[in-house]
């Protein structure tokens, strides 16, 4: 048996040590997947413990994904990462949001009086919805309705897309991001909504625990609420998820997945650093969790600076599955996205899909298809020009209302803007929100993503440049 040493840190239990020993020895490919490790008893006597400290060890990796154990046989380093489901399991049992979640705050029962009572008056920064002076033409080509269900017949049915669109998909990430994808990696899906549905029912089970970016959109999906998953948040800092948070809650909660929203991230804003990519795909790869990658303001870069790579560009080990959409170009009208994964993994999704709903419609597929290959070149130029006009015009307004009062990043992509007041109290935070709500302005309170630090996010998108 190969020498196992644990470390001398005296800090730290020993069951932890020798898993971290155990996650080193995956990490330099001493223990590759499928290895069987050495019995528990033989463990024991190598590293000068209990035997119920080498058990307790494995039991707490194979919680994490990081080993499996096979009765009568014995623990090996897990294979597999993704852990499908047999079947899809809607959890009837859970509340479709927690009582967090329906509770609202003063402010958002103010706002909601205030839409009533104005509905033509307010300008709204709280909604990241494309709004309708930035919509496309969505110019449908001349075909006559039997033309149109001719070319239905003629694309080679698929769960996971019609092929024109899945190449139109494919053309799209290649020009957009110099990303390679092949087809069969790409499969339609109705909106990121839809995917993440998807993913809740035939990847997690009820009960499982998520990771998530503390502050996130994620934190307030009702989705993840209606599958019983217990949503564990991690610390960001400027480079994006935090490697020390990403560790602590991989050792106290079992993570089954994380889910990510690196570039211009919701609510934040924030673009994850390329080194910090590297350093989340290099440790979840060593403890076996998977990762969800909501890409949906990639392509809305409109500062040259930007790196706005995805991760999936740097996926090697078929550990990302990527989700795009086309509702921040084209609205909410045209509800098609895209999801990029393993194979076998789109069409264990893809099957679910068939049993849960039914095939996704043609017509919507065909509309995307044809606005990606004739519109999306030019609208995509028209959209971003106007964003980086509009977060410059909240950028000014900003700064001449609040002075040096209030803090932030300057917008370099996406939709949103991320403002905190550092010097001031919760409750004085609350009467500024209050008093732009007698200006007919709303916005959306941190607590919304989870943020307990008084922050808030207001969506430039609909920033007109209105002097108030």
């Amino acid at each position: 048996m190969d020498k196992w040493i644990i470390s001398q840190d005296e800090t730290m239990p020993l069951y932890q040590k020798i898993m971290l020993l155990t996650e080193e020895k995956i990490k330099s490919g001493e223990l590759v997947p499928g290895t069987r490790l050495p019995s528990e008893r033989k463990l024991a006597e190598a590293l000068n413990v209990n035997r119920s400290t080498v058990i307790r060890a494995m039991e707490e990796l194979t919680a994490q994904g990081v080993l499996m154990r096979k009765k009568g046989s014995g623990t090996y380093v897990n294979p597999d990462k993704w852990g499908l489901q047999t079947k899809p399991l809607i959890n009837w049992g859970t509340s479709l949001t927690n009582e967090s979640l329906k509770r609202k705050s003063a402010y958002e029962q103010a706002a909601e009086k205030l839409r009533d009572k104005k509905p033509g008056e307010i300008l709204d920064l709280s909604k990241g919805v494309l709004p309708s002076d930035l919509l496309p033409e969505l110019q449908s080509p001349r075909l006559s309705w039997k033309e149109l269900v001719q070319q239905e017949k003629e694309q080679t049915p698929r769960n996971t897309g019609i092929y024109s669109l899945r190449e139109s998909v494919q053309a799209y990430l290649s020009k957009t991001y110099q990303m390679t994808v092949p087809l069969e990696e790409i499969m339609i899906t109705s909106g990121t909504q839809n995917a993440l549905f998807l993913i809740s029912q035939g990847l997690l089970k009820p009960g499982d625990a998520v990771g998530i970016e503390a502050p996130s959109y994620f934190y307030s999906l009702r989705l993840f609420q209606a599958a019983g998953l217990r949503i564990i948040p991690i610390s960001m800092d400027a480079e994006g998820m935090t490697i020390k948070g990403l560790q602590e809650a991989s050792i106290n909660y079992p993570l089954k997945m994380i889910f990510l929203n690196p570039i211009f991230q919701n609510p934040t804003g924030l673009v994850m650093s390329p080194k910090r990519k590297a350093e989340i795909l290099e440790y979840c790869l060593l403890k076996r969790i998977p990762i969800i990658e909501d890409d949906a303001y990639g392509g809305l870069t409109f500062d040259p600076s930007v790196d706005n790579s995805p991760l999936k560009k740097l996926d090697q080990q078929q550990q990302v599955i990527y989700l795009g959409t086309l509702s921040k170009f084209a609205g909410h009208h045209l509800r098609i996205g895209w999801m990029i994964g393993p194979p076998t993994i789109l069409k264990e999704l893809a099957d679910i899909r068939l049993q849960t709903d039914s095939e996704l419609s043609f017509l919507p597929q065909f509309m995307a298809d044809h606005f990606l290959r004739t519109e999306m070149d030019e609208h995509q130029k028209k959209i971003i020009n106007e964003l980086r006009q509009r977060a410059r015009n909240m950028e000014i307004w900003l700064r001449a209302e609040f002075k040096d009062d209030i803090e932030f990043q300057s917008a370099k992509g996406g939709f949103h803007l991320y403002c905190r007041f550092p010097n001031k109290t919760r409750a004085e935070v609350d009467e500024i929100l209050l008093e732009l709500l007698e200006k007919n302005i709303i916005v959306s309170e941190g607590q919304k993503f989870g943020d307990q630090q008084n922050g808030f996010r207001l969506s430039f998108v609909n920033f007109s440049g209105i002097v108030f």
